[in-house]
């Protein structure tokens, strides 16, 4: 089955691949034996570029055992330094001591071990139950599991940290990964992905780095998009372990707090109504009829106070606000039909109006302009 768009985004590849390799070894893992090695076959790879969000992916299916962390460098004594300082300082700048951190792709518990060793709740999940049992003799919390989908649930959630360490780019799923994450979090969760380093595969012209195991090949600018387009921000992004690696810590993004509208709005009203009844209702036109104008009157429930609304465009005069239907006419009605007082709601066109209307209304017209803090007196301050 060849895969013909963006497994991130949905958006289609590039006419044609950036390369075709032939007689490719089918997987990284898994490797023929004297008895096997008659049925193993060389495939053909493409490596295809979308070209809406610019991700590199492979558009073959995964290896039959894309679900299992298998690793062999971890075994190396500099990895495991690496990783020690790594997991050192990660719970250090992110104030995880005693918190719950959670690996996702445990395989045999190489790396959950050394994070096991710092003073926080470490837990894991991996698919494969031979590696989940090994971790288990090993005292390690981890659960047999494989994220699905977006809505799966973790046992043990909320987390407040996580980690992904090279196992990312096997899955041919990441949004799915990601959104459950998200939900599996504390509110405040952060959380430690790294991939291979594509930005350095293509400085080096590292033509052999292409295997069936990895379907996607990120650089940092498609891996941070990867990961905003799924309700992360990133904290921060860099090159590790020689430029092998790009390393990222991001955090989840918050829904925006907007309580202060209300509040504003509320003052706003008040302001407004004050003014209002200064000079008695119907006795108040609205100079503006651009779309904060039009909100403003429907907001702050005034339009049977406004006698009319006033805009110099022609092609809006003669017609009604919507949803209030105030009307809409032009400056020649403060002279045909004058009023007592003007708000002027033209945002940066505010001062202009208010300079004309100086020289077009008596001097004992009310006029004022609704600035962003509230109501500013230009003309006859009671």
């Amino acid at each position: 089955m060849v895969i013909d768009s963006c497994r991130v985004c949905d958006g289609d590849f590039f006419e044609q691949p950036l390369l075709r390799y032939q007689n490719m070894p089918s997987a990284a893992q898994n490797m023929p034996d004297s008895n096997s090695i008659h049925l193993d076959k060389g495939v053909d790879l493409e490596v295809c570029q979308c070209f809406m969000c610019g991700l590199v992916q492979l558009n073959t299916p995964p290896v039959s055992y894309y679900k299992e962390v298998i690793r062999a460098s971890a075994f190396s004594a500099e990895m495991k330094d690496f990783r020690i300082k790594q997991f050192e300082e990660f719970i250090a700048q992110y104030a995880l001591g005693d918190k719950k951190i959670i690996e996702i792709g445990t395989g045999k518990g190489e790396y959950l071990a050394l994070m096991d060793g710092f003073n926080v709740q470490a837990s894991g999940i991996e698919y494969s139950l031979e590696a989940v049992e090994e971790c288990r003799l090993q005292k390690l919390d981890v659960h047999q599991m494989y994220i699905e989908n977006d809505s799966d649930e973790i046992a043990g959630a909320p987390y407040d940290a996580f980690f992904i360490l090279n196992f990312f780019e096997h899955l041919p799923d990441p949004n799915s990964t990601l959104q459950s994450l998200y939900h599996n979090l504390s509110d405040d969760g952060i959380g430690l992905i790294e991939v291979p380093n594509f930005d350095m595969i293509i400085r080096n012209n590292l033509f052999s780095e292409f295997i069936g195991d990895h379907l996607f090949y990120f650089t940092k600018e498609t891996l941070a998009r990867t990961l905003e387009r799924n309700g992360f921000e990133i904290v921060e992004c860099k090159e590790v372990w020689y430029d092998y690696i790009i390393s990222a810590v991001v955090k989840k993004r918050p829904q925006l707090n907007v309580a202060d509208f209300q509040k504003h709005q509320q003052k706003i009203t008040q302001e407004i109504n004050d003014y209002i009844s200064c000079f008695g209702s119907q006795n108040v036109a609205i100079y503006g009829a651009g779309h904060q104008a039009l909100a403003t009157i429907a907001l702050t429930n005034i339009k049977n106070d406004v006698k009319y609304i006033i805009d110099d465009a022609d092609f809006k005069q003669g017609k009604y606000a919507p949803a209030t239907h105030v009307p809409i006419v032009g400056p020649e009605k403060l002279i045909s039909e004058p009023v007592k007082a003007i708000i002027i709601m033209a945002a940066s066109y505010s001062d202009e109006v208010a300079a004309k209307l100086q020289q077009l209304v008596n001097k004992d017209v009310g006029v004022s302009i609704l600035r962003d803090h509230g109501i500013e007196w230009v003309q006859r301050e009671i």
